[in-house]
This record gives C-alpha cells, sequence and structure tokens, in this order.
C-alpha cells in the first residue's frame, strides 16, 4: 500500500466501524474482550483521540510529540450516543486523512519510531483504525473482514514494527524469545499465489527478525488471512477449528505471548 492509500484507509476503516455503531441497541458501556480495560466508549474515543494528536503533529510539522492528556484520559461514561460518537469519529478520521492528503509525504516531523516523516502515521494509524474497528466488531458480534491488501501491508507492519531494535528498550522481557532452532511461520490460506502471503519469524540470532519466505520452521500457522491478522495482533487464540498449526505449539504460545501489539 502506498500513502494515499493508507489515507483513503483510515477514512474508509472509520466508516465501517462507524456503520456498526448505528445499529440499534449499541451498548456503550460494554466491556471491549479484546481491550478488557475499556469499554467500547473508552475504545471509540481513544481512536478518535488519536487521529486528533496525530492530525495536529501533521498540520504543525512537530518537531516533539504534543501532550497526550485526550488518550490516556478515558472515563468510561460518556453522554454521548452511538450516533453522535460515530459521526465525531468519523469527522476526526476525515481530518486526518486531508491533512495527510495536504503535507509532503516525507516532511520532516516528529514519530514515535524511526521514520520522521508523515508516511509513518499514514500507515500506523491506517492499520490502527483496521484494528480498533476489530475490537468494536468483536465487542458487537459484528462481522469483521479485511481487503487483502490492507491486511497484507497491516501483518508486514507488526511484523516490521515489532521486530525493530528499540523493542527490546521497551519491552526487555522479549529478549527470551531468542534460541536456537526457534523460528516460526505463518501462511495465509486464502490468498492468490502471487499475493505471496507467508511470513517467517526467525529468532535465532541476535535480534528479532522476519521476512516474506515459505520456508520450513519449527511451527507452522496456516489460516485465513483475516484470522491471522486478529491472531498475530491478539484479537484471537490459536485455535484449531480456524488454524492449521504443526510443529513446536509451546513455542507459538510462548511467543505470542511476549509480542502483544496494543
Amino acid at each position: 500500500m502506498e500513502y494515499d492509500s493508507h489515507c483513503a484507509e483510515i477514512v474508509t476503516q472509520s466508516g465501517l466501524l462507524a456503520s456498526c455503531l448505528r445499529e440499534e441497541g449499541t451498548d456503550l458501556t460494554t466491556t471491549v474482550p479484546s481491550c478488557p480495560d475499556w469499554n467500547l466508549a473508552q475504545l471509540l474515543r481513544h481512536l478518535g483521540e488519536a487521529h486528533r494528536w496525530v492530525e495536529e503533529i501533521v498540520r504543525t510539522r512537530a518537531a516533539r510529540p504534543p501532550a497526550d492528556t485526550a488518550l490516556r484520559d478515558l472515563p468510561r461514561e460518556t453522554t454521548r450516543t452511538p450516533a453522535d460518537l460515530a459521526d465525531w469519529l468519523t469527522e476526526g478520521a476525515e481530518l486526518l486523512a486531508a491533512t495527510l492528503r495536504a503535507t509532503d509525504p516525507d516532511t520532516p516531523i516528529w514519530t514515535p519510531l524511526p521514520s520522521g516523516s508523515p508516511r509513518f502515521f499514514a500507515r500506523r494509524m491506517a492499520h490502527e483504525t483496521v484494528i480498533h474497528r476489530a475490537d468494536a466488531a468483536l465487542t458487537l458480534g459484528a462481522d469483521f473482514t479485511v481487503g487483502q491488501p490492507a491486511a497484507l501491508d497491516a501483518l508486514d507492519e507488526w511484523m516490521e514494527l515489532g521486530s525493530l531494535p528499540e523493542m527490546f528498550d521497551f519491552h526487555p522481557d522479549r529478549r527470551a524469545l531468542l534460541g536456537p532452532g526457534r523460528t516460526l511461520h505463518f501462511r495465509a490460506t486464502d490468498t492468490p499465489p502471487d499475493a505471496a502471503a507467508n511470513w517467517l519469524v526467525d529468532l535465532t540470532g541476535d535480534t528479532l527478525a522476519w521476512r516474506r519466505a515459505d520456508e520450513p520452521a519449527a511451527v507452522s500457522v496456516h489460516g485465513p488471512l483475516t484470522d491471522l491478522l486478529l491472531l498475530l495482533y491478539g484479537r484471537r487464540p490459536a485455535d484449531r477449528d480456524t488454524f492449521e498449526i504443526t510443529g513446536d505449539t509451546e513455542l507459538l504460545e510462548f511467543w505470542l505471548s511476549r509480542v502483544l501489539f496494543g
């Protein structure tokens, strides 16, 4: 996916999430199963505030992060209706996408991880919105699917961010994942061959590494693309009704427990 596609995906995914909220009987106080510290109102507030926080960074060409109080102050109660929150969410997504589109994607700005340009935020917010739409769908019992380009790119981004050397600084316990013979292979079973939907996680060196490859591994997980996305983001379990799992299941469980992505 390119920059313009990421911008479009922010709006598309927000619109799909908003449509779920407009269903009759939506209860904003319902606990989000995949983010159990939040209820639905808090999840939506988090995503909408994230869109607005990033929009400010890009619009002002920020050299340092602005205050993130609104991202952390997520009261459980809300006076807004689901329809009001749906409108607020889509407004923020459209504002962010418009600001990104009006900005040279290579403009130097602050980003929380190496990149320093709007490209990082366009991609990150596209997939942040995808995953939190999944959280809302799981909460409301709604269907959730993602188009192939977005799902593939979201999985690539997850792998890239999770393998950054800085992750050892943030999560020193992940060093325990490294060891001889520790490799994991993930394959999507519902994509055409040219999608190359195979990911090899290599823990045998001094760093967390990955590559797009169809290679033998200590443990292999095969399943539908959307389900793989939810598995790696910690939104669904590695159950055998959905996935074909062969090899070292203890390694799979250990790895999944250490690489949870918020």
